[in-house]
């Protein structure tokens, strides 16, 4: 019975050659792009996993205020005064940057 069925099948295969052969075809090319898809994503992911880890877990980044809505104006931007006020004012900083 399943002999039957695979000549069945290969007949039906034969008959169509030309659209058996693209199907397979369409097959082929949505798993190969499925696939590069899914290891696209996990390398980006693993890239920017790496650059966020590369700062450090002692690095602290502080900004100033925070925009109220779109086209807010925003706090200004931080002037050299500041980054002095608190390398002098906050124990346990080795560097300040602007």
């Amino acid at each position: 019975m399943l002999s039957n069925a695979v000549l069945l099948a290969l007949r039906a295969i034969r008959r169509t050659l030309l659209r058996s052969s693209l199907t397979m075809l369409g097959v082929v090319i949505g798993v190969a792009a499925v696939i590069t898809m899914v290891t696209l994503g996990n390398g980006a992911t693993r890239a920017v996993h790496d650059q966020i880890a590369s700062l450090g877990s002692n690095l602290l980044m502080v900004r100033p205020g925070q925009r109220v809505g779109p086209g807010g104006g925003g706090a200004p931007a931080f002037r050299e005064a500041d980054a002095d006020a608190i390398a002098a004012q906050i124990g346990g900083i080795r560097a300040v940057a602007a």
